[in-house]
Formats: structure tokens, sequence, C-alpha cells
């Protein structure tokens, strides 16, 4: 024992153990970090905050309904404000995954709360006679509702820090597209010449899939704003006041400024996870359209001298430690690099939430993880995206163009006039011999020169 720290004696259903007697956080909590070393990171800020919140409006609807002491819920309510405050989030000190369905989290809450309210009302941190974090921080709570509840809303904070990332990127191809809208190129389908379309075009069809995104998290938002609150232990409401639970989840509302509904079967509530799922998906599908454009600027940007080289990217840093001048398109690849996490995490999701058991899913620590990393991955690599890649692209015209000149596609522009089999024929023949299609299509007397040039004019297949 370091002779130097002060420890002051708590006790629990385990037995008793010593904790720091400057610590905000309590037995619970202690145990909980010594038996959960796992990822070695706490529990995300933003669960915190929420759990804050979460504590306050119970205190509030509790005060409300009678069932806590004015000066108690209002030292509770001090409490969790100073934690909203940024104090205080040093004493969380929980592992992000952790056993036993978030009682760790909802303890390490309910024991620094508590000992906050306790100094705040003149006593001694760990005298629980003046504020116990589970008769009166917990009132009328369980972590079945609290702790879903708050992942719920930092889930929606977070999803609403997202979006402007995906308006900007959606403005940005927006911008490509227009800047864009002359220059002809081939389209490809399946690695192989296609037909011409412009690289404009091609932005614009990316700002589409990013405004279909958009659509998605907004969704998202609204799957993430019905909360199980007011149900306690398996939706049943047990230990809590009525009032309490036909109030709890509008002071939510009113503490986080932001609008959340009750459940309207407080059982499915606690039992089903299935809107985790939902939003995990919606990340996935983000994460892949994302993930298919980067590699998309990748192929079109590759070279310079002995790939596609339609488009230049910015060069953000030396490529190889052997290979001078080498630049590689680091930024598309680290978009990659989530997309590919993001996908992962999906997976763990769906695993989690499928192995659930009757009243209660005990693996939401995995969830709420994953889903965290999720958005706030995405979200910085999105916005890295924009401004050290997408704002920066140039099109090399020239090499476009050449594409088209000399590309075989053109050959479906004459179906219409000689039919596909004389078509397809043409181009077998311009391939075998290295020459252009219009060339091939003179020799053998298919049009006029004039005709051809109309037909095959590029700006009129688009």
């Amino acid at each position: 024992m370091d002779n130097k720290v002060m420890y002051r004696m708590e006790k629990d259903a385990v037995g008793e153990k010593q904790v720091p007697a400057d610590a905000y956080y309590g037995v619970q909590s202690l145990r909980a970090k010594e038996n959960f070393k796992i990822t070695g990171t706490k529990v995300h800020t933003e669960m915190v905050l929420a759990i804050a919140q979460i504590k306050q409006a119970a205190a509030i609807a509790n005060k409300n309904a009678g069932v806590l002491d004015a000066r108690v819920a209002d030292a509770i309510v001090a409490a969790c404000k100073d934690i909203l405050g940024g104090k205080l989030h040093d004493q969380f000190i929980v592992d992000a995954i952790q056993g036993g369905a978030g009682t760790s989290l909802n303890m390490n809450a309910n024991e620094v709360i508590a000992n906050r309210a306790i100094e705040i009302l003149g006593g001694t941190k760990g005298d629980y006679s003046i504020v116990h974090p589970n008769d009166h921080v917990n009132c009328g709570q369980s972590t079945n509702d609290a702790y879903p509840s708050s992942g719920k809303i930092a889930l929606v904070k977070m999803l609403k820090n997202a979006i402007p990332a995906l308006e900007g990127l959606k403005v940005a191809f927006e911008n490509k597209a227009e800047e864009f809208k002359g220059v002809i190129k081939m389209g490809r389908t399946q690695m192989q010449d296609a037909v011409p379309v412009t690289l404009g075009q091609e932005f614009g069809a990316y700002a589409a899939a990013v405004e279909r995104d958009i659509r998605r998290f907004r969704c998202a938002i609204d799957e993430m704003s019905v909360l199980n609150m007011g149900g306690t232990a398996i939706g049943t409401g047990i230990n809590a006041d009525k009032k309490y639970i036909e109030t709890v989840v509008d002071m939510i509302s009113d503490v986080t400024g932001m609008p959340f509904t009750q459940a309207a079967n407080l059982i499915d509530g606690t039992q089903n996870l299935d809107g985790f799922v939902y939003v995990s998906g919606i990340l996935k599908s983000c994460a892949v359209t994302v993930s298919k454009i980067a590699n998309d600027i990748r192929l079109m940007s590759s070279g310079p001298r002995t790939g596609f080289g339609e488009i230049n990217i910015p060069a953000k840093q030396n490529g190889s430690s052997i290979m001078p001048g080498k630049i590689n398109p680091v930024i598309p690849e680290v978009v990659s690099q989530v997309a590919f996490n993001v996908i992962g995490h999906d997976t763990t999701v769906a695993l989690a939430a499928e192995s659930g058991q009757q009243e209660l899913n005990a693996f939401e620590p995995v969830i709420f993880r994953c889903l965290f990393e999720s958005v706030e991955t995405l979200t910085n690599a999105i916005n890295i995206f924009v401004s050290e890649c997408i704002n920066g692209i140039t099109a090399n015209e020239k090499v476009c163009r050449g594409h088209v000149d000399s590309c075989l596609g053109l050959a479906t522009a004459l179906c219409n006039h000689i039919g596909y089999e004389k078509s397809s024929n043409l181009a077998k023949q311009a391939l075998r011999e290295g020459k252009k299609l219009k060339e091939v299509a003179l020799e053998n007397s298919i049009m006029s020169e004039e005709e051809l040039d109309e037909v095959l004019d590029p700006f009129k297949m688009i």
C-alpha cells in the first residue's frame, strides 16, 4: 500500500474494499476497473455526458413526483451539471467494454454523482447516508433503461454532428460536377471500356449517392430518439413512481434540448436492440458508398504515366522510402480503411444484438463502442476526404479526350445505324489491327466521314 495515499473503506455485496479517499468513484467502479482490463480505453466522452443528463433528468422527475427530497435532488442536479461542464471526467474509470450489461458505467456515474452531491451538501465523500448512489442517484432507474438510453442520446448527438460532414462531401462533389461538366471521358463497366460520360456526370452521381446517406442518417437519428426510460429492470417499471415514469422522458428532452419519446412498449424497448442494428446498417451503407467513391478516385488518378491519369489528386506526402518521387493516394486509402473497420463493426453489432436472451441484452457495451467508433471515424474520414482530396482534384482533359477518341466503345453509337453485329465486327477489326474505330469504318465504307463525325460525336452520346 502506498503510504502517501489515503483511503476510505467502502462495502458492497461482494465485501469491503479500500477506495482512495479523494476519489469520487466508489467500490463498484473500482471493482469494474480491476475486472475489465479489456481495451485500455474508457467510455466515450459523449456517453459520460449522456448518462449525466439521464441522472439529472431523473432527479428532477423524482423531485417533482415527491419521491426525492428537494435538497438531495438539487445536489444531484448540481453534480450532474459539473460533469456536463467538463469536470470529473477522470473519475469515470471503467473500460468501454465491460460485462454486466453496462452496470459498471451506471454505477460509476451513480457513485461519482453521489460523492460530488455529498460534497455540495457539506459532507465527506463516502458518507452515503447523505446521498446514496443507488437509493438517490439511481432512484426510479435500472442500468437496463439508463444505460441504453444514455447510449442513444450519445448516438443522436454524434449522428447530428456527422450530417454536416456528409453535406460538405455532397457540396464538394456538386462543385466538381459543375467544374468538370465539359470534360468528356470514357465510362467503364467491369473495368472495361463502355460508353462516353463526362467527368462532371460522374461526380454528380457521387453527390446523389451521398444525398441518400444524409437521408438515412436522419432516419437513424429518429430511430435513436425512442427511449425505454421508465421501464427500469425489464420494462415493467418496478420500483419507479408512476408520475416519474410518465414524465422522465419529457424531462430528458428538456435537459438535452433534443426531442425524445418513450417507447410504446417498455418491455420490448428493453429486450430488443434491433434499432442499433438498423443504425449500424446505415453507417455500413455510408461507409460502402464513400469507399467505393474513394476507389474510383484512386483508379482515375492512377499513374501518373502508366495508369488512367484522368484526374490529379493533391500530393500529401512521400509515397515510398525507396522509390524517389513516388506519391500515393493516401487520403482515399485511409477512407477505405475506415470503411473496412465500420463494416467489421456492423457484424459485431449484429451478433451482439442477436445474442440477447429474453428480457435483456447483456452485450450493449460492445455495441456502443462499435457504433461510437464507426460514427466518429467515418465523420473524421469524410472531413479529411473533402479538405485534403476532393476539393483539390483537377482534370487531365486531354488524357480523358484521348481515351475517348481511341476507344472502341464508340461502336455502341453505330448500333442504331448498322446493327449490333456489324458494329461488333468493326470494333473487333479495329482492335485486331490497332486502328481507331472511325478509320476502320471509313475503310469499310460504312458512312461518309461527315456522317461518322456526327454519329461518333461523344457529346451526343451523353
